[in-house]
């Protein structure tokens, strides 16, 4: 996989306030250029053997596979959960002007 490829990274976060310092800290870091969040989320899964259900934010993290790594460890430094997700899905192509924009945006400083 490419290094300066771009990558949408899927986490969830047991609140609203988790969601925003982190996504604060990762944009300002320059290890995303852009966190969506959607708030209020039902998430329905199955933990220690148990049917759970749970409202979270759910947010959508765009940034270069070259970020990766700094960026899940700025992620679990923030987050509350025992196995937070963060699913990484590759980019296969997109609006180049946006993809010009989004390398700008992230410092590859891997």
């Amino acid at each position: 996989m490419d290094e300066n490829g771009p990558v949408l990274v899927l986490v969830t976060f047991g609140s609203l306030d988790e969601a925003r310092k982190f996504s604060e800290a990762a944009v300002s870091q320059q290890l995303a250029a852009c966190v969506n969040l959607f708030p209020n989320v039902e998430s329905i899964y199955r933990w220690n053997d148990a049917m759970e259900r749970a409202t979270e934010v759910a947010g959508v993290i765009k940034t270069m596979r070259g970020r990766l790594g700094a960026l899940e460890e700025c992620y679990r430094a923030v987050h509350s959960y025992e196995v937070p997700e963060f699913l990484i899905l590759p980019v296969s192509g997109g609006g180049e002007d946006y993809l010009a924009w989004l390398r700008g945006a992230v410092a590859n400083r891997s």
